[in-house]
């Protein structure tokens, strides 16, 4: 449904297109995708390139009850009170004579009367072919928010909680220390070319000290 203004311009009337743009969100209800454009509203966005569009219109009717000749004449007679005492109030307030509080209460009863009698003959018309009372709704499978592309990374920051995109700061790992060298293991003696080799499962004779030369003195 839009809203025309009568004091516009009086060019040739526009059709109705749908509005251009990507898809910045979908939600499953309307309350959701309102609440979208709140959020972007109070972050100064500008709305105005904001579009709600629902897919796959429906019309939901929901039955409320069973009529019933008691509900049908107590449902007349309340509006039709409702009507007498504004026609009441209005003759209070306007008469020349200056009508009293008399004559509004009569007007209520007469509205009353009178709205009671019709209520209950459209029901004894009616009753044969609707019996209950129903609300109409019309609703959408689904809602869209469109807006300009130029628009939408700006307008999906802001739905997150975030004004521009993060940069994300790459460090270097610092370099990784060198272990410190075990100590090497002793070698082992090695077998001296005079030392004779012992038989097999018997052990070494332990090797004899080096004769180290010692000088003589006359």
């Amino acid at each position: 449904m839009s809203n025309q203004n009568p004091f516009g311009n009086r060019g040739p009337a526009l059709f109705p297109v749908l509005p251009k743009g990507e898809v910045l969100a979908t939600y499953e209800t309307y309350a959701e995708a309102q609440a979208a454009v709140d959020t972007l509203a109070k972050a100064d966005f500008p709305v105005k390139q904001l579009s709600i569009v629902g897919n796959d219109l429906k019309t939901v009717e929901r039955v409320t009850g069973k009529l019933t000749w008691g509900r049908v004449a107590l449902a007349g007679a309340a509006s039709g009170a409702w009507l007498g005492i504004f026609f009441g109030l209005l003759f209070f307030i306007f008469s020349p004579t200056g009508a009293g509080l008399p004559f509004v209460l009569a007007a209520v009863l007469m509205g009353a009367g009178f709205g009671m009698l019709f209520g209950v003959v459209s029901y004894a018309l009616n009753r044969r072919r609707r019996d209950f009372t129903s609300t109409m709704q019309v609703m959408a499978s689904s809602y869209q928010i469109i807006v300009e592309a130029a628009l939408v990374n700006k307008a999906r920051n802001l739905l997150h909680g975030t004004a521009e995109p993060v940069a994300v700061r790459h460090i270097d790992p610092e370099p990784a220390q060198p272990e410190p060298a075990e100590p090497a293991a002793p070698a082992a003696p090695a077998a001296r070319p005079d030392q004779p080799i012992p038989p097999y499962g018997q052990f070494a004779p332990p090797a004899a000290p080096d004769a180290s030369p010692t000088a003589s003195t006359d």
